[in-house]
C-alpha cells in the first residue's frame, strides 16, 4: 500500500513540475509528511532529490521548445546554487516546528500573489 502511495506523490509532484515549470515541492513536502509519515526534516531533503530529475526532464522539454531565456536562466541559477546551500545548511538548524511555520507561510504568501496576479 504504500509504494502506490509513493508513486502518486511521485505522479502528482511530476505533474506541477511539469505544468508550472516547478512547484513540485509545494505537493511533494506535505505529502511526504503526511502521506508517507515521513519527518519534517527528511521530507524537504527528499523532495529536493525528487524534484532534481524532474527538473531535468522539464528543462529537455523547453530546451525542444525553445522557451528558455538562457540570461536570466544562468543568472538565477547561480543565485540560486547560493540559495540551496545557505538553505540546506539552515535546515539543520532550525525545530520541525518552525519549519512547517515558515513553509506555511511561504505558501501563503505564494497563493495570495498568484490569487492577484
Amino acid at each position: 500500500m504504500k509504494n502506490r502511495k509513493v508513486w502518486l506523490v511521485g505522479i502528482l509532484t511530476g505533474f506541477a513540475n511539469g505544468l508550472f515549470g516547478s512547484g513540485g515541492g509545494t505537493i511533494a513536502v506535505p505529502a511526504m509528511e503526511r502521506t508517507l509519515g515521513i519527518e519534517e526534516h527528511h521530507a524537504h531533503a527528499t523532495a529536493i532529490a525528487v524534484i532534481l530529475p524532474l527538473s531535468l526532464l522539464s528543462l529537455i522539454i523547453y530546451l525542444w521548445k525553445g522557451n528558455i531565456v538562457w540570461q536570466t536562466a544562468i543568472i538565477a541559477s547561480v543565485g540560486g546554487l547560493l540559495g540551496g546551500f545557505l538553505g540546506a545548511k539552515f535546515l539543520k538548524k532550525i525545530s520541525g516546528v518552525w519549519l512547517h511555520r515558515i513553509f506555511g507561510i511561504f505558501m501563503i504568501i505564494a497563493s495570495v500573489r498568484l490569487m492577484l496576479c
